[in-house]
């Protein structure tokens, strides 16, 4: 009788507490932010509620039991769990991935000020560090391939330096930045993209098209604007070490740290290490330069009163990097027996932001780097300095549906070179040095909710060359819940040029130097169209159309000319025209299923018109495309990335008519795959890249058996002479180049995060 009453005793507690109500409470945020309206529902009950402003949500009356409860908001990705009610503990916390990561991402590139991605009037391409892992690299430089109408070109096939070239245009037209600040620029376009501390790049803000009106001379092309984190979102400590299977070794250290109570401290490290000569297109020389690169980052910010920003950073690097041919050693620098390009690197660099106490919307903004860099080319020896100081005071007033900004800036430019630039009257160096003063006005008007006008001018007086004015005009119309954005702007661009810290060629190989006339500074209009349209679909899947139509018009453009002497470079402004138009979309899909897909084409034509003859430029794509597609497979915690683009033949820079190399350079993509899984604060990833080997022809390097030209033979006008041992009138020449060449290879690393 006993067994009896207890047994029906638990069977009735047993139904009284399935028959028990429950509350099920909790928070959903995305990008520490609470969300608002975001639907948490349980199928099997059918009850479901929302979030309220704060993203808290409350669920009353649910029985206990196990329940599939699923978190959805239109534009991030869904997430289900499974819930034991009653719970084990009092809140749930949900965090949602927002499938368009660019939504509301502030940039500050287009405008000089912060505003949402989606609200600024100029177009602004945004890549968050997480883009730029789906194909890992030692260097902005080369991660930067992945940006559709954005093309990292290697110049020389011995050291292996290089520019980026946006919409066809070369390095000297883009403007890099660093927190906003010109860091790259001069002697550093080469350089300057290497050894910046990944582990600490919050995104990266791309630019295309003249931006001159707020930025100055250089920004003629476009500007890349490197943004570092802040303190209060980097992790305390992150860390990447990656491996090659030719022997690279990359190492980034980034940590946070507090110096007392108001200063808070960023710190990055990075080094590279490259020291395996390989030759295996079998030209005599290393295919990829030899690297010792150490980079050390230094962030501060100050907490002042009434949240007055104040941040301090700097940045030395330290690089030693050669190639040549394969039994070069150091001994042989700057001789002629066996050839070598080595080149020491020292940089330096200084940059902050400082609001003024006391008034609202003033700041001052400055930087100031020093680069020094001594290099061989064989037996040309080239030994420069350039320092360069900046700074820059803006005020900012909102009113009505007015926001000024009005600035004034400074640039100190001081150059000084063993070359002809800065030889003075012979007897001893007339160093170059420019100063810069400007002021600018810009104005957003806002009509609408829809439609917004922006308009500014800017005035610049170079000490050499005078004045310079540049104005702008960029119109946004939207729909209202912004899933359409119309974007049409017009600029003009400036830039004055140095070509011997440009312009890798004048210095590389056994050409001579010729000045044709007294360099003016180039001028552009541009003009672009952009249309952005966001699909979010019934099925919560998301979808990005990107397209522009784009074209630029120079006037006094500088033109390199390798084909009129094949023993000479002559410059010269061109006397005429040049013109780079095309049109560019990017796709972006991000589906609830874990797949995410980014593609962009760019289809363009850069040419130069000169007594009526128009002739493609050189080193210049007609098409490319790029590519990342992602999957995530989030039970397993493991993501899988296949990432290439892929390039329409160039015309490359032959020695003559008698020259027997292709003239065009063939269609050729790089292609990389790669697998990551992440182990709690570790990640581990690995893959190959160029899956395809593509490499160029061996003999890219003309006459890479005779790099001293000893077997070559000049008339009296300098012009090579055909001969039974040089049949082809060629000169050593390393400038015949179009991608790298570093074929198939396998990658490993190791990334710690403690957040």
């Amino acid at each position: 009788m006993s067994r009896l009453l207890i047994f029906i005793a638990l069977m009735v507690s047993f139904s009284i507490q399935s028959l028990a109500q429950h509350r099920v409470q909790g928070k959903v945020e995305s990008a520490q932010k609470p969300l608002e309206f975001v639907t948490i529902y349980i199928p099997e009950l059918q009850k479901g509620t929302t979030t309220d402003e704060n993203g808290q949500f409350v669920l009353l009356n649910i029985p206990a039991g196990k329940w599939n409860l699923e978190v959805s908001l239109l534009g991030y990705r869904k997430v289900s769990k499974t819930l034991v009610v009653p719970l084990a503990s009092q809140d749930l916390v949900f965090v949602l991935e927002n499938l368009d990561s660019s939504l509301d991402e502030v940039v500050v590139s287009g405008t000089l000020q912060e505003v949402s991605k989606t609200n600024s009037p100029v177009p602004v391409e945004v890549y968050k560090s997480g883009f730029f892992k789906a194909n890992p690299t030692p260097s902005i430089f080369e991660s930067l391939q992945n940006v559709n109408g954005v093309r990292p070109q290697v110049n020389c096939n011995v050291c292996n330096t290089g520019d980026i070239h946006i919409n066809g245009l070369e390095g000297p037209y883009t403007m890099v930045l660093i927190d906003g600040m010109p860091i790259v620029s001069g002697l550093s376009t080469v350089y300057g993209l290497t050894g910046i501390p990944q582990s600490l790049i919050d995104r990266i803000e791309v630019v295309k098209g003249p931006a001159s009106t707020l930025y100055g001379s250089e920004a003629v092309g476009g500007l890349i604007n490197i943004i570092t984190k802040r303190s209060e979102l980097a992790p305390v400590v992150g860390s990447d070490v990656m491996v090659s299977s030719w022997g690279e070794v990359n190492a980034d250290l980034g940590f946070k740290s507090s110096l007392g109570k108001k200063v808070q401290s960023l710190t990055g490290l990075n080094v590279f290490w490259y020291d395996r000569p390989i030759d295996n297109n079998q030209d005599g020389f290393t295919d990829v330069t030899l690297q010792k690169r150490v980079s050390l980052f230094q962030k501060l910010e100050f907490d002042r009163p009434g949240a007055k920003a104040f941040s301090l950073a700097g940045r030395y690097m330290y690089e030693d990097r050669w190639g040549g041919e394969m039994n070069w050693t150091p001994a042989f620098r700057g001789g002629d027996e066996v050839y070598g390009e080595s080149i020491f690197t020292f940089r330096w660099e200084l940059f902050g932001n400082y609001e003024l106490p006391r008034v609202k919307n003033v700041n001052f903004q400055f930087s100031a780097n020093g680069h020094h860099q001594n290099s061989v080319y064989g037996e040309t020896f080239f030994v420069a300095d350039q320092k360069i100081g900046f700074g820059q005071l803006t005020y900012r007033k909102e009113a009505g549906i007015n926001n000024l900004l009005l600035g004034a800036a400074y640039r100190y430019t001081y150059y000084d070179d063993n070359t002809v630039a800065t030889g003075g009257d012979g007897r001893q160096n007339n160093p170059s040095v420019i100063h810069l003063p400007g002021v600018f006005v810009q104005n957003e008007l806002n009509l609408s909710p829809k439609s917004t006008v922006l308009a500014g001018v800017r005035y610049d007086y170079n000490s050499i060359h005078g004045s310079v004015v540049s104005p702008r005009l960029n119109y946004k119309l939207s729909s209202l819940d912004k899933t359409t954005i119309l974007r049409i702007s017009a600029g003009n661009g400036f830039r004055v040029a140095n070509v011997f810290t440009e312009d890798h060629a004048a210095l590389t190989g056994a050409r001579e130097v010729v000045f044709e006339e007294e360099l003016d500074p180039e001028r552009s209009w541009n003009g672009n169209v952009n249309l952005v349209k966001k699909i979010y679909s019934s099925k919560g899947n998301y979808y990005s159309l990107d397209g522009t139509v784009f074209y630029t018009h120079f006037t006094n453009r500088i033109v390199p000319d390798y084909e009129t002497n094949p023993n000479q470079i002559i410059y010269a402004n061109l006397d005429g025209k040049a013109v780079s138009k095309g049109v560019s979309l990017n796709f972006d899909a991000a589906l609830q299923s874990g797949l995410n897909f980014m593609a962009g084409a760019t289809l363009m034509d850069v040419s130069l018109d000169e007594d009526g003859e128009k002739v493609r430029q050189l080193l210049t794509e007609r098409f490319s495309g790029v590519w990342n597609i992602g999957y995530h497979i989030h039970a397993l915690h493991l993501q899988i990335d296949y990432t290439g683009n892929v390039y329409s033949p160039m015309r490359l820079p032959l020695l003559g008519d008698l020259d027997d190399r292709p003239e065009y350079s063939p269609w050729f993509s790089i292609q990389n795959i790669q697998v990551s899984k992440k182990l709690g604060n570790w990640e581990l990833y690995g893959g190959i890249k160029n899956l395809l080997n593509f490499t160029p022809p061996a003999n890219s390097i003309a006459r890479s058996f005779d790099p001293f030209d000893k077997g070559v033979e000049f008339d009296e006008s300098g012009q090579v002479i055909p001969t039974p041992g040089n049949p082809n009138a060629l000169t050593f020449d390393p400038t015949y180049v179009f991608a790298p060449n570093q074929g198939i290879r396998g990658f490993l690393g190791v990334r710690f995060t403690i957040q």
